[in-house]
């Protein structure tokens, strides 16, 4: 039975380890066959900004990117 996991993202990319976070649950939940959605809201919504040019933490752009091809639902 497939379950879903819902994470409400309300904090800027690289001001915390939130991103870091949801990033990892999000992939653990789709590694196990579940359906995930993401809200983000507030400076989350910085998260989905293109051409981000993080240096030495992990590029929120491109792991969303990755995670949404592989059917994670992202409302803004």
């Amino acid at each position: 039975m497939s379950k879903t996991l819902t994470i409400f993202l309300a904090t800027a990319p690289y001001a915390s380890e939130n991103t870091h976070t949801a990033l990892r649950l999000i992939e653990a939940a789709l590694d196990k066959g579940h359906q995930a959605n993401l809200f983000a809201s507030g400076d989350g919504v910085y998260n989905f900004a293109q051409r981000q040019k993080a240096v030495g933490v992990p590029n929120a752009e491109a792991g969303f990117g990755a995670l949404i091809r592989r059917g994670l639902r992202v409302d803004l």
